[in-house]
């Protein structure tokens, strides 16, 4: 029941970020004093947004190890913002807000950093606090300089700039995916989610969240313990032999137990 409430409220913030505020068509033209037929085009593209961003949540388990509620919850800090600098754009914004989730979650899995401290980066960067910036690890320090050097080196402008009084949220998202796809952290969060023991167990954790939420398949849910399971017992070949002559021990008894 908290997981299903939880993900109520946090749709809700999306529904109003994202979409028509969780109105009908017919709602939502009372609420602009049109006809539905002028508001048809606008709405649809509300609502194929709205619907993007509650994809991208419910997948998110595997792309950036996130559940669907913190993945709304993360995306509702700072997408007003990102709206905003994009002129309303919410289709746009629903793409660039899955963009820097991912990223957040690959640069913390890659560099050690507590995913939290990441996404209080983001949410100062959308208020023009540039003072969390070195919570990245990108090698640049927490100044409105520095973020300007970051965005000169990305080349996302094609030219170089001298302050940010031009500079929109959405650019920054930008050139920060830059800098870390030329680093080579761009893509890990998937990866270690079917290659490495916490990144896979971290994303059950996330799918096992989304199924008390249900909004995950009962396939999905397998599949993804199932890569967990696989991950830890292909590892234990390497893990246990590391304890020396008990861990050896311990390899033996359990061979004769569970066979091949």
């Amino acid at each position: 029941v908290k997981g299903y409430s939880d993900y109520e409220q946090l749709v809700g913030g999306v529904e109003t970020l994202f979409g028509a505020g969780g109105r009908s068509i017919e709602e939502y033209a009372k609420s602009t004093g049109k006809s539905t037929t002028a508001i048809k085009k606008k709405y649809d593209v509300l609502m194929s947004a709205q619907k993007e961003v509650l994809s991208n949540a419910n997948n998110a388990y595997a792309t950036a190890g996130l559940s669907a509620n913190n993945y709304m919850e993360t995306v509702t800090g700072f997408s007003a913002s990102l709206i905003a600098s994009l002129g309303g754009d919410t289709k746009k914004a629903a793409s660039y807000a899955d963009k820097a989730i991912v990223d957040m979650s690959d640069n913390a899995n890659k560099m050690g950093t507590d995913i939290s401290l990441i996404q209080n980066a983001y949410n100062g960067f959308a208020k023009q606090n540039y003072t969390m910036l070195d919570n990245l690890k990108l090698g640049y320090g927490g100044t409105q300089s520095e973020m300007i050097r970051l965005i000169n080196d990305s080349g996302i402008l094609n030219e170089k700039i001298e302050d940010l009084d031009n500079i929109t949220f959405d650019q920054m998202i930008q050139a920060i995916h830059k800098v870390q796809q030329n680093l080579g952290i761009t893509g890990t969060s998937a990866k270690e989610a079917s290659t490495t023991i916490e990144g896979s167990v971290n994303s059950a954790k996330a799918a096992w969240e989304n199924f008390e939420a249900g909004v995950i398949s009962a396939n999905d849910l397998v599949d993804t313990f199932w890569t967990a399971a696989k991950n830890i017992l292909n590892n234990l070949g390497q893990m246990i032999p590391r304890l020396g002559k008990t861990g050896m021990d311990v390899v033996e008894s359990l061979s004769g137990k569970i066979g091949d």
